[in-house]
């Protein structure tokens, strides 16, 4: 009997198929433990999140100082200050025209800016509202900055409307850094919004 295998007495046949009800837990496992995850990040990040308020200093369609804390609008990429675009054959000043745009929305009310994340400038990445008004939201929603980690919704809508830098053809500012030989920026971290999210949601106190 050279050359037999304990194998073969299972005469080839696999592993028996999971009963439905089996998966069904396996897959309300999963969900439960991905939800334990997201509540301690939840909590995690409200042991680390700074919050940033008082009368705004305006660098660029998308940075902003209050008082000596330089801060990046999360999940969003305006024009460069001396950036141009092009609109009926002409070019224009739409990295002027951002940072107007974030001026006016801001108008002479205090900023208020939370986030837990902070750039390789050291910059925090933050949400900032002035009073009603999402800064990061309606700065794409207006055309005056692209989606960068959230907000492509609204970047799809501004698109749609032809309103901004849409109106007309633009170069993607990070590819416009890159070209002017600014050290280019990574690509916002969409986990930082989930969070932010989560954390609004559960209110841990």
């Amino acid at each position: 009997m050279s050359g037999w295998s304990p194998r073969r007495r299972y005469g080839g046949r696999g592993r028996r198929p999971r009963s439905l009800w089996r998966r069904l837990f396996d897959y309300a496992l999963t969900a439960a433990i991905f939800a334990l995850l997201a509540l301690v990040a939840a909590r995690l990040d409200r042991l680390n999140t700074r919050s940033e308020q008082g009368i705004a200093v305006i660098n660029d369609g998308d940075s902003l100082t209050l008082g000596s804390v330089r801060i990046r609008l999360r999940g969003i990429d305006a024009p460069e200050y001396t950036q141009t675009c092009t609109r009926d054959d002409a070019d224009y000043a739409c990295g002027r025209m951002a940072r107007q745009a974030l001026a006016t929305l801001i108008g002479r009310r205090k900023v208020d800016c939370s986030g837990w994340q902070t750039d390789r400038y050291g910059r925090l990445l933050g949400d900032c509202k002035a009073g009603d008004v999402d800064l990061n939201r309606a700065q794409v929603e207006a055309g005056w900055a692209v989606a960068y980690g959230g907000f492509e919704r609204e970047e799809a809508a501004a698109r749609s409307a032809r309103r901004g830098i849409w109106a007309g053809s633009f170069v993607q500012p990070q590819e416009w850094r890159r070209t002017h030989r600014a050290e280019p920026e990574p690509r916002h971290d969409p986990l930082g919004g989930i969070v932010n999210g989560l954390r609004e949601l559960f209110r841990f106190r």
